[in-house]
């Protein structure tokens, strides 16, 4: 009986993993789409905060609070969304992610009161959180080819740069209609993701346990801490509220880190919360964006009311820092490669904290264009460290995970950026004293950057946990 085998089942044998799935371009096409709506929605807001506060005849605690309610929304949600895609699989997460960030959206869209949005910027900033880590878990079942997948990553990442560069400039754009129009134009775009997928194979569903306790106590914690806040900025530090949201977010963040030191199936398990690297990392991820999204905030604030732009030439003045910071990620990947991920990281830290530092010399008289230029720096240096930084961590992570510590950095930035609304927010509550709050925002940020410099030195070199091959799996 011969032995040798027929040509089919060498070609079988030999042609590995195919490049995709059927359905593979309509799956793709789904994902990119959610998350571009989702990464325009990160900025566009900041845009129309003004024209927002007039149709609510709103102060700025309540435009804080819109910006806010996203944000923490999606920090708190992050650190669980990647258990929640696996217990009942990427597409259908994706699916219930994107669908409650639709379905919020009409409601933000159609809210009679600033508390009716406020409350739907919450729904969206959870549902955005599940899009996130189901949009990448998905990309990986759908193209099982490395090559295949590594190309499929590399457009979801040009979308979400797409989005964000278009964010400001479409808030104005739809600013002049309506600001309800940044929230409606989610919908036919969403609509379109959400009927794509449906042709997309089912993804496979596994026993993931879910940490309750944990997901409950962040969220408390992550909103007291910026409830107390932002309240102590209209109040002051000494109302028993504030007080109150303080104790609430201290109480909290003690019951968080007792159920990930004896949950059985914690949320961020305590070894990873305990590495030198991963917490470095988190107060790196937490700096920048304390610096840019504190800056956005600002500035889409100081153009409009200082300077007296409409919606959309703000919307324009950011147009040129959003493009720029589109191309970081490949310039942060040459330098990673040939000097190591800490030299994009400094690099990056040092062009944001001093573009912050040179946007406190500009005086009110100066041209808007001195502003726009000052820009380019602070997102640029943002983007090029952040790239590397992820790069750093998946490096230095065990490949089992990965996905968790992707998780607590994405959280700790996001909280970065609310925390940073939040205080700065108050120091420019008095339009009075809007120039003298806006520079010393701009000089804590610059601050905490630089200081920040501090913990990227001290992650030094280590022998990654992971393999080539374990790496290419988990990017």
């Amino acid at each position: 009986m011969s032995t040798s085998a027929s040509p089919t089942s060498l070609q079988v044998g030999a042609a590995g993993p195919p490049p995709s799935t059927p359905g593979s371009r309509t799956a793709l096409t789904a994902v990119l789409l959610g998350f571009f709506i989702i990464m325009v929605d990160a900025m566009i807001v900041n845009v129309a905060l003004p024209s927002i506060g007039r149709g609510f005849d709103s102060d700025m605690t309540g435009l804080q609070w819109v910006v806010d309610g996203y944000t923490l929304a999606f920090a708190a949600f992050l650190l669980s969304a990647g258990a929640i895609s696996d217990r009942i699989g990427a597409r259908q997460a994706f699916v219930w992610g994107l669908g409650l960030f639709v379905a919020a959206s009409a409601v933000c869209a159609a809210a009679p009161n600033l508390g009716v949005l406020v409350a739907a910027r919450l729904v969206q900033g959870a549902g955005a959180a599940m899009v996130v880590p189901s949009s990448l878990a998905l990309l990986r079942e759908t193209f099982p080819d490395p090559a295949a997948r590594t190309k499929a990553i590399a457009l979801w990442g040009v979308g979400g740069s797409v989005g964000a560069a278009a964010g400001p400039v479409a808030g104005g754009l739809l600013t002049l209609v309506d600001w309800r129009m940044i929230f409606f134009v989610n919908l036919p775009i969403g609509a379109v993701a959400l009927i794509l997928l449906r042709r997309a194979q089912p993804s496979p569903r596994q026993a993931v346990p879910f940490d309750w306790i944990g997901q409950v106590a962040a969220v408390t914690a992550m909103g007291a801490l910026t409830y107390a806040v932002i309240e102590a900025g209209a109040d002051g530090f000494g109302t028993g509220r504030v007080l109150v949201a303080f104790a609430v977010a201290v109480v909290a963040a003690v019951v968080y880190a007792l159920a990930q030191a004896r949950g059985r199936h914690p949320m961020t398990p305590l070894p990873l919360l305990r590495s030198r690297t991963m917490s470095l990392a988190a107060a790196i991820g937490f700096a920048l964006n304390v610096g840019f999204y504190g800056m956005i905030f600002l500035l889409g604030l100081y153009l409009q009311q200082v300077h007296g732009l409409s919606a959309l030439a703000t919307g324009m003045a950011f147009l040129p820092m959003t493009v720029l910071t589109s191309f970081m990620g490949p310039v942060a990947a040459r330098l990673a490669t040939r000097f190591g991920p800490r030299v994009p990281v400094v690099i990056g830290q040092g062009l944001m904290a001093a573009g912050l530092l040179a946007m406190v010399t500009v005086p009110v008289g100066a041209p808007v264009w001195l502003s726009v230029l000052l820009m380019v720096p602070i997102g640029s240096g943002g983007a090029m460290a952040v790239t590397a930084l992820v790069s750093l961590v998946l490096e230095k992570m065990p490949a089992e995970r990965a996905g968790v510590a992707s998780g607590v950095l994405n959280a700790a930035r996001q909280l970065g950026g609310a925390l940073a609304v939040a205080v700065f927010g108050a120091l420019v509550a008095d339009r009075a004293r809007f120039v003298s709050g806006l520079h010393t925002s701009l000089l804590t940020a610059a601050a905490i950057v630089a200081v920040s410099v501090i913990a990227t030195v001290l992650l030094r070199p280590q022998a990654p946990h992971r393999t080539p091959a374990a790496a290419t799996e988990a990017g």
